[in-house]
């Protein structure tokens, strides 16, 4: 995502000029392109603090006041260095009016302590994607967002390079979590149970997850992809149509995350679970056309 130009302020769209307009009214950050008006703000902040104290300036008020200066300043760079990174990604549809003022509030509550650059960068997207779609991401999933570590948004973000659209759902497929096919990706036991302590994944090593595919048109068939590789999915004649997907399940924030998650295909991915589902009594064909299928999840 690119960062947005401070110069273009004057030609911002009608939606951009509305988010800004809530976030200042939902969250009182006021976003200014101006280091001097951060600056001032800041500074405004301490002036009232030494106000309040009414005694004489001492080292304690003065460090106490440098301090909060600085914890302001870093925290209003934060905050208008991630609405500059979500502003080339509103659209022109986009209806930041209809979202929630205590979910803005609550965002910037969280990502003012947000300074490194991949970080800033999902934070925005989450933004955007709110913005675009009012009550795509709820108040939870920020809150998750907010106890993410770098390295679990880079790990989450490898094990949904393991997940497959089966019927229009997103499913993240790990049938054996020894294969050299996962721990070569660095999707380990201890990866796959601190996603799920952070609250984007449910994992039972002990059983399977299970989806069942319900077809407008009666077939024997469900519609699969990975990646751009798409693969007819053929059941057994009599059987329910019931896909196993393994030992992971997204949570809601978990599916909310994946769809901005930038995950590459794994080389050798869909033969391995080809082969899978073979021993499963499936049989996987070449693209063809079906009925538009539906999934619950069992």
């Amino acid at each position: 995502m690119t960062t947005f130009n401070f110069g273009d302020v004057g030609s911002l769209s009608k939606p951009v000029s509305d988010l800004i307009e809530k976030i200042f009214h939902a969250a009182g950050v006021l976003w200014e392109p101006k280091q001097m008006v951060r600056i001032a703000q800041a500074q405004a902040k301490v002036d009232m603090i030494q106000a309040i104290a009414k005694i004489e300036r001492d080292d304690l008020i003065d460090r106490t006041a440098k301090r909060f200066f600085n914890e302001e300043l870093r925290n209003q760079n934060n905050m208008e260095s991630i609405i500059g990174k979500a502003i080339p990604a509103v659209g022109e549809k986009a209806k930041p009016e209809n979202v929630e003022d205590d979910w803005i509030a609550n965002f910037f509550d969280k990502c003012r302590l947000i300074s490194d650059e991949q970080m800033q960068e999902l934070w925005a997207k989450i933004l955007a994607g709110e913005a675009n779609s009012p009550g795509k991401f709820s108040k939870k999933t920020v809150n998750i967002v907010a106890n993410l570590d770098k390295s679990d948004a880079e790990a989450f973000t490898r094990l949904c390079g393991f997940g497959f659209s089966i019927s229009h759902s997103f499913e993240i497929l790990i049938y054996d979590i020894e294969d050299k096919i996962y721990t070569g990706h660095g999707i380990t036991f201890d990866t796959i149970s601190n996603l799920e302590s952070v609250g984007l994944i449910q994992f039972n090593p002990l059983t399977n997850y299970r989806l069942v595919i319900r077809l407008v048109i009666p077939s024997d068939r469900g519609f699969t992809q990975y990646f751009d590789q798409r693969l007819w999915l053929e059941f057994p004649q009599g059987k329910k149509m019931e896909v196993n997907t393994g030992h992971v399940f997204l949570t809601q924030a978990g599916r909310q995350l994946a769809s901005l998650c930038e995950a590459g295909p794994v080389d050798g991915f869909i033969d391995y679970v080809k082969e899978k589902w073979k021993g499963f009594g499936y049989k996987t064909e070449p693209e063809a056309t079906i009925g538009t299928a539906t999934t619950d999840r069992v």
